[in-house]
Order: structure tokens, then sequence, then C-alpha cells
């Protein structure tokens, strides 16, 4: 994004993609199932239909992190095209993605029975879309003439859908939980000294409670209220603001969220509904503020989480279906290990020695509650199942805007 003729790479990541093979979890989607599982055989059953899935070690002898030893960021996904159409998106859905003012891909990943020991064939489709700014005036002044009250503006949006199905005759259940594990630094294109953490980042979450975690960060199904924790209260609170020493991530935290108002927009869909007409897009892929410039939802649900940064202007909103995130500020990175991006100071070559360090990223990863599956509170609802009946479907909206400052 550009903004004051200065372009800001507000990504973390490697400077070329192939790099995401080897600088793992960075920018990359996250599958069959966010975090982490117990290493474990385990019985599963959503509507009647039962099953076993066996979670593979890979983080330590009891822990099968991020969907096993070889998960989705590893793998080759096939671009898809007219001779070779999505068929987990409905000729409504991708008519509304043809808008001039509307970049889009669809990938797709083709994950075998039994892949790191999750049952079923599962096919999974991706669109990611970039939807450009709306009408809007534009004033350039220099800072001292900024009025107090300084306007705000947007720069565009990032739209990411997942969608997943089951390819069996037979009755099967299987665990899915997708998210999107991208990390953002809001100053990082600044170059003006050290590469900056983000712990003078603002950050909001609509939410009032974090996971409580057990042994090898494992769930518990139980939550810690911010009242009682304040350093999880995360209400316009700058990040490095009682933060642990170390900073977030450590056991990760994770928070559920209160997004009553994305209850129209399912994270299962039955197949029963699925046909031509169906459209679950329509009116997520509009601009974020109409001609005016006045900001604009439509039936979008609320956001759910904004980050920002004072120094650049920088604001990103997001909404999403998802019924938790988690927060993580890179405190696992490593100087001398993987590449930092030559626009945030580093050379871009592996393991040069200038890659990022801890803090230097505010991850932010929408999903469902962790090992949902495993907790008989939610057996039918949001248990993170699939059956080969339904459509899994999984939306995360990100806005970008700029808000004029008057340093």
């Amino acid at each position: 994004m550009t903004e004051f003729l200065k372009t800001h790479d507000i990504v973390v990541g490697p400077e070329d993609p192939e790099g995401h093979v080897t600088q793992k979890y960075v920018n990359t989607i996250i599958g069959r199932y966010s975090n982490r599982i117990p290493a474990s055989t385990h019985t599963i059953e959503r509507k009647g239909i039962k099953g076993r899935m066996t979670a593979i070690a890979n983080e330590g002898p009891n822990v099968s992190l991020h969907g096993g030893i070889t998960g989705f960021d590893s793998m080759h996904w096939t671009v898809l095209n007219a001779e070779d159409p999505s068929t987990l998106f409905t000729t409504a859905e991708l008519s509304d993605l043809q808008s001039p003012n509307i970049s889009y891909a669809i990938f797709r990943l083709v994950s075998p029975d039994g892949d790191e020991g999750f049952p079923g064939k599962l096919v999974v489709e991706a669109v990611i879309a970039l939807i450009g700014p709306g009408e809007q005036g534009r004033d350039y002044r220099a800072a001292r003439e900024l009025p107090l009250e300084t306007p705000e503006y947007d720069l565009g949006s990032v739209i990411l859908v997942y969608r997943g199905k089951l390819d069996e005759k037979e009755k099967v259940v299987t665990p899915v939980n997708l998210t999107q594990h991208w990390g953002f630094n809001l100053e990082a294109s600044l170059r003006d000294g050290h590469l900056p953490t983000v712990k003078e980042h603002t950050l909001t979450l609509k939410s009032d409670r974090v996971a409580k975690l057990g042994p090898d960060a494992l769930p518990t199904h139980e939550y810690l209220l911010a009242t009682e924790y304040p350093e999880h209260g995360h209400f316009a609170k700058k990040i490095g603001h009682l933060s642990p020493e170390r900073g977030y991530g450590q056991s990760d935290d994770f928070y559920l969220l209160q997004n009553e108002g994305a209850s129209h927009l399912p994270t299962r869909i039955p197949l029963s509904f699925f046909n031509p007409d169906f459209n679950l897009i329509k009116g997520f892929v509009l601009p974020s503020n109409d001609a005016q410039g006045n900001p604009t939802r439509g039936n979008r649900p609320a956001p759910v989480a904004e980050l920002f940064s004072a120094k650049t202007g920088i604001k990103l909103l997001f909404d999403t279906n998802q019924h938790g995130v988690m927060f993580y500020t890179n405190i696992g990175a490593k100087p001398g290990v993987g590449a930092r991006k030559k626009i945030h100071g580093g050379s871009g070559i592996k393991d040069y020695g200038d890659g990022y360090g801890p803090g230097s990223a505010a991850f932010l990863e929408f999903h469902e509650p962790i090992s949902a599956f495993l907790d008989p509170k939610n057996k039918d609802e949001e248990d993170t199942l699939l059956t080969t009946d339904e459509l899994y479907n999984n939306y995360v909206r990100l806005d970008v805007r700029l808000k004029e400052g008057r340093q």
C-alpha cells in the first residue's frame, strides 16, 4: 500500500514466495486443523456420523500442531481457471467477483483420505480477493494544515473465503479448522532505524476472555476473564502495555470473540442449500466506503478486531464468521533464521542474520476454538467437524484505512 508517496508493506515474511516453504507459518494457510490437538487417536461424531482420527505428533510427543508434519502450508495448490473451474463457489458468487474494482484468484487443494491421520478425502478451495477503495475525495495537505479532526480514508480490502467438502460416497466426518497465519507490522517500512516492534500498535479485540491452557499449551476448554487478567483486555490498548514479559503467544493466546453479528454467516452450509443461485458473497465484495467517503458495511458483521499505528496512521479492521482469534507477537522469531523483506530493512536473504526478531509482528489468526471437537459442550454445534452432508465455510475480510496525522 502507498500513502503520502511512501510505500508500506504491512505484512512480515520472506522476500520470495518460495521462502514460505521453509519459513514456516508466515502468511500461509493452516490446515487441516489450526493450532494444537492432543497427539492421539480420537473418536469423533457429528449428527450421528461417527469416525476416528489420529492426530500425528509434530511438536513434541504429545502435540499435533497446525495439521501435522506436512500441513496445507507446505502443499502445492492449483490455480483454477475456465478450463478447471471452481466447484465450491456458485455461479452467483463467482458473478459477484466479476467487477472492475476486484482482483481475485481461486486455489484448490485435494487432501486425500488419511492425510496426516485425518479421515476422508477433503477438497478445499480458497478465494483471495483484493477490493479497491470506493470513490472518495482526497485533499492533499501538509500535516500542519490538517484540521484537529483528521480525515480517514479507505485504502482497499482483502477477502479470504475458504470452502471445504468431503468427496466420499459413504458417510464420513472429519475435523476442519482453517486459518490464515498472517502477521502485521504497520511501521516496518519506515526504515528509520532498527525494525520497530509492534508494542506501540493499538489493538482492539471484541473479546472479554482468553483460553486457559494446560500442559503443552493444549486446551482445557475453559476461559479466563479479561477483568481478572487485564493483560488480555485488548480494548484500544497498546500491545506493549501490561504485556507479558516475552510478549503474547508464549502459550498461544486464543480469544473467544463476541461475534453475534455473524450469525447469518454459517461456518457450515447444508449441501441441500448449495445451488447455482446460492450466494454468501453478495454484499461482502463492495468497497468499504460510499461515494462520499463514508464507511459502509452492507450486511457484513461489525469488526471484531482493529490494529492501528499512530505513527503511520494505518488502521486494519477485521470482520469474520469465525468465533475466535489467536494473537501472537512473533515471540519465537530468531533474527538468524529466515529472511526479512528488503522493504523492511532486511537483505531478503535466508538465514543471513538480519531476519525478524521477537515482537516484530502482530499475528491475528481467525479460527474456531482450539480442539473444539473434544469439548462435549460443542456437540453438533460449533464443533469444528464436517460431514459429507455439509460444506465448510470460513470468511475473513480485512479493510485497510489511513488516518492522516498531524505530526
